[in-house]
């Protein structure tokens, strides 16, 4: 398995920066749109701070700025089995996973595979530890063929994940969305195969359960 946090890339921030159990607190401040740049994230190899000038202009508050409240961000991690079949996202509040088509179904088919009800049962076994009520399964294709053959098999296959998660799960008060989106929403370039592989997907994806 290889592991990766995604980093985005940020303005410059004025205030103070608190690692607290992993989870970052941010205190911005409202600065005027003239006053940002476009620098990033400083590289993980970076030696010791540079000291600290108190006097320096950058550290004081730009005409206009105010200082906004402490924010607590949303750390995304992200786990993709080392064929790309597979991959689990988790942020503080939600956990997705992500099966390519290939693994769940026949070429431009909804009919589930010998291998797919192990995989899908091995995330309702995920959801039933998070204490989930809430299931969104949300199909996606590539952008290969008519966008409507892939609205309709994306649906068919979201639906298909469906059945088997709602057979697995023993609580009676889960909700269930469904929808295909058909080739929206790529997380891969579709002008490669191994691209549009990873484009033909399966999500399903609920809340995380407190303490956990």
């Amino acid at each position: 398995m290889s592991t990766y946090t995604r980093e985005p890339r940020r303005a410059r921030v004025y205030g103070a920066v608190t690692s607290v159990a992993g989870v970052v607190l941010l205190g911005l401040l409202n600065v005027p749109q003239a006053a940002a740049d476009d620098t990033p994230y400083p590289s993980a190899t970076a030696q010791a701070p540079v000291e600290v000038d108190a006097n320096d202009s950058d550290l004081k508050l730009p005409e206009g700025a105010t200082l906004a409240a402490p924010k607590v961000l949303d750390i995304k991690s992200v786990v993709e089995d080392l064929g790309g079949e597979e991959r689990r996202e988790d942020t503080n509040s939600d956990i997705k996973f992500a099966l390519q088509a290939e693994v769940l179904f026949g070429k431009d088919s909804a009919k589930l595979s010998s291998e797919a009800t192990g995989r899908i049962n091995a995330i309702a076994a995920e959801i039933e530890k998070q204490k989930a009520t809430k299931i969104r399964v949300f199909g996606f294709t590539d952008n290969l063929g008519s966008s409507a053959h892939g609205d309709v098999l994306s649906k068919q296959r979201a639906e298909a994940v469906h059945n088997v998660l709602d057979s697995a799960l023993t609580d009676s008060g889960i909700t269930f969305e469904i929808r295909g989106y058909g080739e929206q929403y790529p997380i891969s370039d579709n002008s490669t195969e191994e691209g549009r592989k990873k484009n033909r997907r399966v999500e399903v994806s609920f809340p995380r359960g407190e303490g956990s």
